[in-house]
Formats: structure tokens, sequence, C-alpha cells
């Protein structure tokens, strides 16, 4: 059962509520952007570039999910809310790890670390993990050991 399924809280409130959460807790550079298909929210801190991607469920899918009698607007408007209530709860739990200190911030928020070619840590590695899973046998990892230049 997904968190908040029944929830009436509007979808911009949830993200006003991240953004006030996050500006507290000391982030900067906060971006958001939105398309019928996907929310983003990205943000600095800790000196590092932060994105979290939510997306919805598409007219279609979710005709093929509810079936055709279902108002397909009104579903659609309540996925929406319970996605900005779940990111929400996934934030503010990652940023009271760091607080109470059970996780360091780049532990809680490894996977969602923006990388200089705009992908995400867990973009990065996604391949790699599954691969390995799957072959049961390590894989090189995207991450470079120290350069040969003379020592330097």
């Amino acid at each position: 059962m997904a968190y908040a399924k029944d929830t009436e809280v509007p979808f911009e409130r949830s993200i006003s509520e991240i953004v006030g959460l996050l500006r507290t807790a000391g982030a900067d550079q906060i971006g958001q952007m939105e398309s019928r298909s996907s929310f983003t929210l990205q943000f600095t801190m800790e000196e590092r570039m932060v994105r979290f991607r939510v997306t919805f469920p598409t007219p279609e899918e979710i005709k093929a999910m509810t079936g055709p009698r279902q108002e397909t607007a009104r579903v659609e408007a309540q996925w929406r809310r319970q996605r900005g209530r779940a990111l929400l709860l996934v934030i503010k739990a990652k940023l009271e790890s760091v607080t109470s200190q059970v996780e360091t911030f780049e532990q809680a928020f490894l996977a969602n670390v923006v990388l200089a070619d705009g992908s995400t840590l867990y973009d990065r590695v996604r391949g790699p993990i599954a691969i390995e899973y799957q072959s049961g046998k390590p894989q090189m990892m995207l991450l470079e050991g120290p350069s040969d230049n003379g020592g330097r």
C-alpha cells in the first residue's frame, strides 16, 4: 500500500514544505522542474548537487491500472498528491538521519548526487551492479584510481 495514497494535501503544498525544509537545513540553489510525466527537484548542500526525480503515470497507464470507468484526471491528481507526500517523507527522513548522525550527508543522499556529466551516481552504477548480481562476478566500477603522472 502506498504511503499517503488517500491524501488530500495538494502537490504544490508538499513541494513548498520540502523547499522550506531544505532551506532550513542549509540547502542552496533549490530548483524545480515539472512536466505532466515527472517532477524534478534539485538543490546544493554540503558541497554536493542533489537531484530527486519523481515520475507520474501517464493517462494510458492510469486507465490500464484502474479500468476505463475511473475518471483519469481525478486519479492522476491523486497520484501527484501521493508522490508529493512520499517525496517529502523521503527527504525529511534523510535529513533527520544526517542530523541524528545515523548517516553522513553523502551516505544518506549518495544515489541522488549529481555528477559532472549530469547523471546521478545511481544512474552511473545501476548497470554494473545489476550485471554483478546476474554474473556473480565483481564488475569494475566507473571510478578511476590514481593517475600515472610521475607520482604527482
